[in-house]
């Protein structure tokens, strides 16, 4: 079999993937960038649950979705920009526009909490965004884990974060932790938990009583703007 033959064998299997209409449900959900488990992708798809986790093996097999697990629950999302992209030039060819993602959580809770000993909200997913975009954090998609670039090293060091230290304790140095209300990555592991343990010494935040919720300060806005362009 040529190149040729081969290439059209692989349109047509990722076509046929994408061409069932549940599954084409499936996919435009995600292309928001936030994950959902099955449980919610099967009322999008309006399909039962046992036939949602049939399309979702499909769509996997195709390379469209990626799935994290999380405790319990699977969370999946779309496998990349190169699917999103494709799939919005489809939406363009048709004529559609999707509906956008909603947080149902808490404004509090949402805007910034802890999650363990860690951030998470919508400031901790901004957060990991910023410190990927920097070039700082370096990702292993193989074992789902964050390591931190020699930049990054120095910049978080430069704030009072023991790196070398972090690395040496008995859990996991860093990683994608999926936040629930965002359905994106913060920083989760030794690595996220230094962070917000320099940002309340800091008082860059405030922890909240009898509360996860975080409160910004206005000195931890602009610290945060400062170090790491994160505009709040």
């Amino acid at each position: 079999m040529d190149a040729l033959t081969q290439a059209d064998g692989a349109v047509s299997r990722i076509a046929a993937a994408i061409g069932e209409p549940a599954r084409a449900r499936i996919l435009y959900c995600l292309v928001d960038g936030h994950a959902r488990t099955s449980t919610e992708l099967s009322v999008v798809a309006e399909v039962s649950p046992s036939t949602t986790s049939v399309h979702l093996d499909r769509l996997k097999a195709a390379h469209l979705v990626n799935v994290m697990v999380q405790g319990k629950h699977r969370f999946y999302s779309l496998a990349g920009p190169d699917v999103a992209r494709a799939l919005e030039g489809l939406s363009v060819l048709a004529g559609c526009r999707q509906e956008k993602f909603v947080p149902s959580a808490p404004n509090p809770l949402r805007l910034a909490r802890t999650c363990y000993d860690h951030m998470a909200g919508m400031v901790g997913v901004l957060l990991n965004d910023r410190l990927r975009a920097l070039g700082w954090l370096s990702t292993n998609p193989e074992d789902n884990a964050y390591d931190l670039t020699t930049g990054g090293a120095k910049a978080l060091s430069s704030l009072g974060i023991e790196v070398e230290s972090i690395r040496a304790l008995r859990r996991r140095f860093a990683c994608p932790c999926l936040d629930w209300s965002e359905r994106r990555p913060h920083i989760g592991g030794a690595l996220g938990a230094g962070l917000l343990k320099v940002a309340l010494k800091r008082r860059w935040m405030i922890q909240e009583l009898d509360s996860r919720a975080l409160d910004i300060t206005s000195h931890g806005r602009r610290e945060l703007l400062s170090h790491f362009g994160l505009e709040l």
